[in-house]
């Protein structure tokens, strides 16, 4: 397929929110990025918090069409969400590429959906861990980054589809700062498509979530903020907080600590050893289904 026909397959993805959404006030009421058609029925591929809780999804092709659109899933675990157009589109579905092929160097077109796209290569593989309770295994890293990098196609050269943009990062290399975008591989997409599809989630039991957000410092889990009403809020975690111990478990930073807590059902107590003004205390949480708290998405 040529690369122009694989560029207007990228749209423009505009979501509404609800204003008493659980994440309207984190990721706002009104939402715009990306989308990649992946199905020539005008299934489209997006980046989750794109769509999350969304009421209304509008996609907008290259030459102006707009088409309305239901959001069908996203998925916590890859941070993927699937919007159906309600309309044909009348796209060709990009074939999705091998992301675990693609090696550092190698060169890629990350493209948007108002047909801005950027020459860029492939920096970095490596582990990825998001304050918001995300982890990746091996995300994709490239420069230079695209300034509209949410929902975004990352194409390798041969025209297919290696990831979902997700999100601008900045790079320290030889004293230089240079930014950078995060691009969720797109090999993480077939073995949970079906069920995304029919079900609109995986099946199987959900990961227990906090509701804390956290970075890494020294090798330390420090909490920056607490999701209001969530299981960390309701058991006393605080901002400023060091998560030392999941259970009987030393954390040894951000990812160890997602993997500590993940050895847990959803809904599980789990007792955490937070360090609070240089003193030790225990908390324990109880932990919740994120989607629990979020709106489901209902057809326009």
């Amino acid at each position: 397929m040529p690369i122009d026909t694989i560029l207007r397959s990228v749209v423009a993805v505009r979501a509404s929110i609800p204003e008493d959404a659980f994440t309207a006030n984190a990721l706002g009421t009104s939402r715009e990025g990306s989308g990649v058609v992946i199905r020539d029925d005008g299934l489209v591929l997006t980046i989750g918090y794109l769509i999350t809780e969304a009421e209304e999804v509008w996609l907008t092709s290259h030459d102006g069409r707009v088409v309305p659109a239901h959001a069908l899933a996203y998925d916590q675990e890859t941070g993927f969400g699937l919007v159906q157009a309600l309309a044909p589109l009348g796209l060709p579905a990009v074939a999705l590429g091998d992301a675990a092929k693609a090696g550092i160097g190698d060169p890629v077109l990350l493209a948007d959906g108002v047909g801005r796209s950027v020459r860029a290569h492939i920096v970095t593989k490596q582990e990825f861990a998001g304050y918001w309770e995300y982890l990746l295994d091996e995300a994709i890293f490239t420069a230079p980054a695209h300034p509209s990098w949410g929902g975004a196609a990352l194409i390798g050269q041969d025209g297919s589809l290696l990831g979902i943009g997700s999100l601008l990062l900045q790079m320290s290399r030889n004293g230089e700062v240079a930014d950078i975008n995060m691009v969720v591989p797109i090999n993480l997409l077939p073995p949970i498509l079906d069920d995304l599809l029919t079900r609109g989630q995986v099946a199987k039991p959900p990961r227990p979530w906090l509701g804390a957000f956290s970075a890494e410092s020294n090798g330390e889990v420090v909490v920056m903020s607490v999701a209001e009403g969530g299981p960390a809020a309701q058991a006393g975690l605080r901002q400023g907080d060091i998560i030392s111990d999941v259970r009987d478990g030393e954390v040894d930073g951000l990812a160890d600590f997602y993997r500590k807590l993940w050895q847990n059902p959803a809904g599980a107590e789990i007792p955490l050893r937070v360090v609070r003004d240089g003193r030790e205390t225990w908390l324990r949480v109880k932990s919740a289904d994120r989607n629990s708290f979020l709106k489901k998405p209902h057809l326009q």
